[in-house]
């Protein structure tokens, strides 16, 4: 497989053979592309592998970065540090940041080993596998490797090599993503396996194929193999590349919307997902952006749902899909959105949902709750309020939330927007709420206040017919 690169480049505008600098990589997508690839060896660290939260909400990998690892026991374990070096904009002073943390289990010799050995996969990942660095040219090329693979197997890794010796068998069916695993680890890739051995196994269709080279990054492979299975298999197809980190995965998803297929919502929803889940933003506008057009009969409730689904691990994607959402999807937005942004207590956001329609619905009450809980961001509720009347006028719960937290001025404005306080006080009978007397005190002053208006309202004429 090609490097995890820590620069974008593009083909120059003046001369398409030369390539010119394009900007930094989003880091989320680096850590992405990095954890896919070494899932697809078997070399996860089996405890956890995350990435630092400085580096997330699409935060760029700085300019000019490079990337090493350590690797030693710890309290617990052993662990796998991943950092960034880089220079100030002056180049004066080096700045060394924690980009990823990995850990292990086990903490015996053979742990620390199998750790070690994951390092020295990233390291080549990021940097290859050659003796001299792609950056430079040495006279003669690169010299050959002399030695053989170090591969470390795990025990359940051994018991499926001895399980082939012993049988020899083509086909290992259960063993068969342990095998995969094995393959890339040894030999960078299983389509690069095939074409240096020569070996087709028969049991191994086109389908397969295709999706081997999805996982394994080889675009000219998958580029010849897709229009063979493009018509069976075109749901799998676009779930899958739409899941593969980095700009091949981007390229390999354009190739399979490019024959202008028609998709289920379910299938559609599942590619987002997937695209969600590698935090590719761009990925999930270019998908979003297309929908109406590869989804014909779309649930208007869709950009809200995928916005809902991204906020949970990847909240600046939500944003993002929130910003570029008409009034209609907002309007049809799951309740729960508006909730998980109170949960954060994110005004910016809130404001936009409640500018472009959301509803409230179940979730209102909630919401309420979590803007209004020790009078922390009672203003929050405020400000959305006289934006709008986002409440149903019948969700006496949304109205009761506020008098437990004694928000008496959020009250009064869902009073105010039409809630009938005479009916929530019957309604407040089955759901006691002792020792917020002043509370309510201040809100039927405030009633009064309003019934008052209303009775000395003047009259409305309509065709002869008064009405008041």
């Amino acid at each position: 497989m090609n490097v995890i690169e820590l620069e974008l480049w593009k083909p120059s505008g003046k001369d398409s053979r030369k390539l010119e600098y394009a900007g930094q990589p989003v880091a989320q997508e680096v850590f992405e592309e990095l954890k896919y690839r070494l899932e697809g060896m078997g070399y996860l660290p089996d405890e956890y592998f995350l990435m630092d939260s400085h580096w997330e909400n699409g935060r760029e990998i700085p300019k000019g970065a490079d990337i090493f690892c350590t690797t030693d026991y710890g309290g617990e374990g052993v662990y796998l540090d991943v950092y960034l070096k880089w220079y100030d904009e002056n180049q004066t002073k080096s700045i060394t940041r924690s980009f990823i943390t990995g850990k292990t289990l086990g903490e015996n010799g053979n742990d620390l080993d199998r750790m070690f050995l994951i390092s020295s996969a990233i390291t080549k990942a990021f940097h290859g596998d050659h003796a001299t660095h792609a950056r430079y040219m040495k006279i003669g090329g690169v010299e050959d490797d002399t030695g053989g693979a170090v591969v470390h197997l795990s025990q359940q890794e051994e018991k499926v090599i001895i399980k082939a010796l012993v049988e020899q068998r083509e086909r290992q069916e259960q063993a068969m993503s342990q095998t995969e695993q094995l393959l890339r680890r040894m030999t960078g890739s299983i389509t690069e396996y095939v074409n240096t051995v020569g070996m087709r196994p028969l049991w191994m269709s086109d389908y397969d194929k295709a999706i081997l080279a999805i996982q394994d990054g080889e675009m000219s492979v998958f580029q010849e193999l897709c229009p063979k299975v493009l018509a069976e298999h075109t749901d799998d197809l676009l779930i899958a590349a739409a899941g593969r980190p980095g700009e091949v995965g981007r390229r390999m998803m354009a190739l399979v919307l490019a024959n202008d297929v028609r998709f289920s919502e379910d299938v559609y929803r599942a590619a987002c997902q997937k695209a969600v889940d590698i935090a590719d933003a761009d990925r999930v506008r270019l998908l979003l952006t297309a929908v109406d057009h590869y989804v014909p009969e779309l649930s208007p409730s869709f950009h809200g749902e995928m916005a809902s689904y991204a906020h949970t691990d990847h909240r600046f994607i939500a944003t993002e899909i929130i910003k570029h959402c008409s009034e209609a999807q907002i309007a049809a937005a799951p309740p729960r959105l508006l909730e998980q942004f109170a949960a954060d207590h994110d005004h910016r956001t809130l404001s936009a949902l409640v500018e472009k329609g959301i509803s409230g619905g179940s979730s209102a009450w909630r919401a309420l709750h979590m803007l209004t809980y020790e009078g922390r961001d009672s203003w929050i509720a405020e400000e959305l309020l006289k934006k709008r009347m986002w409440v149903e006028t019948d969700d006496y719960g949304a109205l009761h939330a506020c008098v437990q937290n004694d928000a008496v001025d959020v009250c009064k404005l869902l009073l105010d927007g039409g809630i009938d306080f005479d009916v929530y006080q019957q309604w407040a009978k089955n759901h006691p709420c002792d020792g917020h007397e002043k509370t309510m005190q201040a809100l039927e002053d405030h009633w009064s206040g309003i019934q008052a208006g209303i009775a000395h309202a003047p009259a409305q004429e309509n065709g002869g017919m008064t009405f008041g």
